[in-house]
């Protein structure tokens, strides 16, 4: 159900994260989200976060904004994307250990800046049924949304994520492991899209990673990957807007891979998903895939990224125009959206950085809208009349 981009053609979002300020030094840690909201720091904080996040936005002229993911700690790596969840889920012990997972250990030994991510994967472990907790979504949702007339995309990890970051004393297969998370996630999306969320993003589904790290658990392949997401969102289908985002990585705005990766192994099976939406990174990995995602997404919106969340060079905006125009040649403009490839707020970036980035993003898609006599969208941080710098000369 298209409830956000229903009635916008190429329009333009983030993933999600935006760098944090340096102000903002108020913690959630293991309390729930309308816990902390009590507490009248806390609040402050995070609603002035949330409302200079969506500043920013508004002011770059985004169609579809996010709430920077404030609800996310300052942690090494931007590791509270995957802590936050299991520190608020029913199931999980009330103490974090250091987590036996260690998918890239040996590529990341100590001396690499990933093995500080590694190391700081400290995490409660299951040790009964699980189920939704405090994850309270909605909640976030709404202090988000009652800040901005326009639609805010909330995101979430995936549960086959989570299902390989735990220890686990209480399922005896991984796979049980993984359909419980799954359920309880799902729990918590309806919960989320009932309260009228419009947009709701599935956060790195391993489907496009099954060709390089294996299957998942010995067991699980592409095939498989795509039944665990569409359990995950099991009903979200006739209330709100499905993105599933598909990047190559992004602790500490570091790649995990040596070489540029391709998602067309598996496009088939991205295909298949039951989601409105799926993004891809073109501007870090390159263009190369896009003649394959044309041919093979066809039933679906496309989001690309054509901001490159790895580097402090910001995008020209005829750059962002000339990946857009590559892009459609094998897109119709009707369906395709444009993005950032992944978020920009996991300890690397500068707020400013950011900042012009969005504003490249949207500069670069109005040259493109304006040659295809789309309506354009307003970037008031465009405007010369209000540079500091008029009054010179």
């Amino acid at each position: 159900m298209y409830k956000a981009s229903a009635d916008i053609v190429m329009p333009t979002s983030i993933i999600g994260s935006l760098p944090r300020p340096g102000w903002f030094t108020e913690n959630l840690g293991r309390r729930a989200f309308l816990e902390a909201m009590v507490d009248s720091r806390y609040r402050e904080q995070y609603e002035d976060v949330v409302s200079v996040y969506l500043r920013w936005q508004e002011l770059a002229g985004i169609d579809i904004c996010t709430d920077g993911d404030a609800h996310y700690d300052e942690q090494v790596g931007g590791f509270s994307w995957q802590s936050y969840a299991p520190n608020r889920m029913a199931g999980f012990s009330n103490h974090a250990q250091i987590s036996a997972y260690r998918v890239g250990a040996a590529a990341y030994p100590r001396g690499h800046i990933l093995h500080d991510f590694l190391e700081c994967r400290i995490l409660p472990k299951i040790v009964g049924a699980v189920g939704p907790g405090d994850l309270q979504y909605k909640s976030m949702w709404r202090a988000a949304q009652r800040l901005t007339e326009k639609p805010i995309k909330f995101g979430t990890i995936t549960p086959e994520l989570l299902a390989a970051s735990v220890e686990d004393e209480y399922y005896k297969d991984p796979v049980d492991r993984l359909m419980a998370l799954s359920e309880a996630l799902n729990t918590e999306l309806n919960d989320l899209a009932d309260a009228g969320c419009p947009v709701i993003q599935m956060e790195e589904p391993q489907i496009h990673m099954t060709p390089i790290r294996g299957k998942l658990f010995g067991k699980l392949g592409t095939e498989e990957l795509v039944d665990v997401f569409n359990k995950t969102v099991k009903g979200l289908d006739k209330k709100t807007e499905i993105w599933c985002h598909t990047c190559w990585g992004n602790p500490a705005q570091q790649r995990i891979f040596k070489e540029v990766q391709s998602y067309q192994p598996t496009l088939e099976a991205l295909n298949q998903v039951n989601a409105d939406v799926l993004t891809f990174e073109t501007c870090s990995s390159g263009t190369g895939d896009l003649k394959a995602i044309g041919e093979i997404i066809t039933d679906k919106k496309i989001a690309i990224g054509v901001i490159d969340h790895h580097t402090l060079q910001v995008e020209r905006p005829d750059e962002v125009a000339d990946l857009i125009r590559e892009a459609l040649k094998y897109i119709p403009a009707e369906r395709l959206m444009i993005t950032s490839d992944c978020g920009m707020g996991r300890e690397g970036m500068s707020r400013r950085h950011a900042q012009y980035k969005l504003v490249a993003m949207v500069q670069g898609t109005n040259m493109v809208r304006e040659e295809l006599g789309l309506p354009l969208a307003k970037c008031l941080a465009e405007d010369q009349r209000y540079s500091l710098a008029a009054e010179v000369g």
